[in-house]
């Protein structure tokens, strides 16, 4: 099979493989032929060496089981994919936290070959059905979109507060539209023309970094995944405030730990999100992602949709399966 191979040990560049070996699922696991994958800034961060990683990239997925061994009865279900896979034994699992697990491999990110390909494998127990009136332009989508919602599963606010988001990329432009249903007093730190004419269409209110008041703002929501962008983060955020971290940086991050003491700021690590209640505001329409999208081009093109999707101010691109 075909799939958009990384040996970041060796080289940056990814390239287009095809004399893969379709995968063999595991006990517990099916087999996905994928319809429809997306380019992330994970993806992008993995190509310049973030993380060690050898295999297929990509982990936005909407697919079509092709063979479920132990589930014979979901075949030709359209799903999408929660993408950690926990061991199952170790503390962290039996506790109910497989999201992280102390062996845990995450699709396209560690140790589990990605979205990027002509299929995947995952367990049946990641695997969530796409509601019929959701598309796959939409469904793709779910994986953001869940780790979007992450943010008010671990920050619940109150009706009054004051939400900043800073960053207005792929994941910026899903949180504030999941801030948006909280009726929150919301705005959106935005650089870019295309990233700020995403958010006017949404009606979600922008601002320029110099426009941003100090110790304002009850949540900051901070989305860029650069060190500048916590340091206005860091400015932003009221006294009691939280500043709740979508970004996993490429360098160490300096923190004046006496001020955050101080000032009574916490600090929220946020990564994946739940699958469920994002499918649901797809299927009601409470969400539409399907303006976000700049292109989708074929599998044969992928490694050129990566390039396209690093250059400023680039939202979603999409890569089909099945030339």
């Amino acid at each position: 099979m075909r799939g958009i191979w990384l040996d970041n040990a060796i080289s940056p560049r990814p390239r287009l493989r095809t004399d893969l070996p379709v995968p063999t699922p595991a006990p517990g696991e099916a087999l996905v032929r994928v319809r429809l994958a997306g380019v992330c800034a994970t993806d992008l961060a993995l190509c310049s060496g973030c993380y060690p990683y050898q295999g297929i990239l990509g982990h936005e997925m909407v697919g079509e089981i092709v063979t479920a061994p132990e589930d014979p009865a979901r075949k030709g279900e359209r799903v999408v994919g929660e993408i950690n896979v926990g061991c199952g034994r170790c503390r962290q699992c039996r506790a109910g936290r497989a999201n992280h697990c102390e062996r845990r491999r995450v699709l396209g990110i560690r140790g589990h070959d990605g979205a990027f390909a002509d299929y995947l494998t995952l367990p049946l127990a990641n695997l969530h059905r796409v509601p019929d009136g959701v598309a796959d332009a939409a469904a793709v989508f779910c994986e953001p979109l869940a780790a979007a919602l992450r943010v008010i599963e671990l920050v619940p606010l109150r009706l009054d507060a004051r939400a900043l988001v800073v960053g207005a990329g792929r994941l910026g432009q899903l949180i504030a539209r999941v801030l948006r249903l909280e009726a929150v007093d919301l705005a959106v730190v935005a650089r870019r023309a295309t990233q700020r004419r995403a958010l006017a269409a949404a009606g979600i209110d922008w601002l320029d970094e110099a426009d941003v008041s100090a110790g304002d703002w009850d949540l900051v929501v901070e989305a860029t995944g650069a060190i500048e962008g916590f340091e206005l983060a860091r400015r932003a955020v009221r006294p009691g405030g939280t500043i709740c971290m979508k970004s996993t940086y490429a360098a160490p991050l300096a923190l004046d730990a006496a001020s955050l003491v101080v000032d009574e700021v916490r600090l929220v690590g946020s990564r994946c999100g739940p699958f469920s209640p994002a499918l649901r505001l797809l299927a009601r329409g409470l969400v539409d992602p399907l303006p976000l999208i700049d292109d989708c081009v074929s599998l044969s093109d992928g490694v050129a949709a990566l390039d396209r999707a690093a250059q400023p101010g680039a939202l979603k691109l999409l890569i089909a399966g099945g030339d």
